[in-house]
């Protein structure tokens, strides 16, 4: 044990020289967790909105008074009144508006004698998320116009009352747990993948083998280093990305407790997942090259950022054997629904099972490249 320490120490004190190493592994995730937290999952407000009333009359004012009150609370959008329905439209084809209302004429009688009234919403659907927010906003609005100013004593339609399980979770706090993961991947791939083919091209690994150093203490010790390196991202990440994010649920001891051996089993599945990957690789560029795709295989197919139920088929299956799965349902039960041991039973399991089918395929790939 006294020689697996001491590669370990050796690998340890190599990367913590190498501040470049030790940024680029714990900096560059938590820089992705504050941009795309505040960058997606916001709430759309001041969208220009061109109206154009082509009925003057006292329905559409009432029409005009609720964009003048969205635009005074919620400022979902900002109304610009038109004259001409022509040109409000040539405004949203050009960029210039996010969509346009036109109260057709005769809008008020059509209310009054309850002959379809219609209004028309004129969207740019080539921006998804800006049309869904805006047609959503105007359903609600919309609905809240066909109400009775007079509500009947007794309600005769059906009511659907939404009963939240946890206060509302910001995307920053819901992002977490895959910035977390992401940093253990990262700081796996550098301090792991990338100095371990560039140690072995240099012939690190060879020379170990000219003392007493067995074949088997030099695997524990090169994994036992990667493992620490991705254990001390994950800490650092998920301390000052909680504090960022708002989640107070770190402070719980017990949630600490399993939040640090949810942390051990990751690195550790990750870790020798990538000694499988590069036991056999010999370039010192394969690693670089293969850092973006392997970020995209493993990371978005694992839920962090888009519900895996939404996904097709096949990249179900992708998400079913991806390792970064399991890791971000754990973090997100413990930090984002405060859940214990229960909740996170099978990932730890699934981490474990994992981390020793890797190891017992890599091992042997690894003695015979020596």
């Amino acid at each position: 044990m006294n020689r697996t320490f001491a590669i370990i120490e050796r690998e340890l004190r190599k990367f913590f020289r190498s501040p470049a190493l030790m940024l680029v592994s714990m900096v560059f995730p938590l820089i992705q967790l504050i941009v795309l937290g505040n960058a997606f999952g916001g709430k759309i407000r001041d969208a220009k909105l061109g109206v154009v009333d082509q009925d003057h009359g006292t329905q559409s004012l009432k029409v005009r008074e609720a964009f003048e009150s969205v635009r005074a609370n919620m400022r979902t959008f900002l109304p610009v009144y038109y004259q001409s329905e022509r040109e409000a439209v040539k405004d949203v084809r050009d960029g210039k508006l996010q969509g346009a209302v036109i109260i057709p004429p005769e809008y008020s009688r059509r209310v009054y004698e309850e002959n379809h009234p219609r209004i028309a919403l004129v969207v740019d659907n080539s921006d998804n998320f800006m049309s869904s927010a805006l047609e959503q906003s105007f359903t609600e609005l919309t609905k809240s116009l066909n109400e009775p100013e007079v509500q009947p004593r007794i309600i005769q339609q059906n009511v659907l009352d939404i009963v939240e399980l946890y206060p509302y979770i910001e995307y920053m706090k819901y992002l977490l747990p895959g910035s977390i993961t992401l940093a253990m991947f990262v700081s796996v791939m550098i301090g792991g993948g990338m100095l371990y083919i560039d140690d072995k091209a240099r012939g690190v690994h060879e020379g170990y083998l000219v003392t007493p150093i067995t074949k088997t203490e030099l695997v524990l010790g090169l994994n036992g280093a990667g493992a620490i390196k991705a254990v001390a991202a994950g800490i650092v990440i998920t301390v000052i990305g909680s504090l960022l994010a708002g989640v107070g649920s770190i402070f719980d001891p017990r949630t600490a407790l399993w939040l640090l051996l949810l942390i051990i089993l990751t690195s550790v599945s990750f870790n020798a997942m990538m000694f499988l990957m590069m036991v056999r690789v010999e370039d010192p560029l394969v690693p670089r090259a293969t850092f973006g795709i392997l970020n995209t295989l493993l990371f978005f197919p694992s839920g962090s950022i888009y519900p895996i139920e939404a996904f097709p088929w096949w990249l179900r299956g992708v998400a079913r054997a991806d390792p970064f799965t399991y890791a971000v349902h754990g973090f997100k039960a413990l930090l984002l629904k405060e859940a214990g041991f229960v909740a996170i039973w099978q990932d730890l399991v699934i981490l474990t099972l994992f981390a020793v089918v890797m190891m017992a395929i890599a091992i042997p790939l690894f003695k015979r490249s020596l």
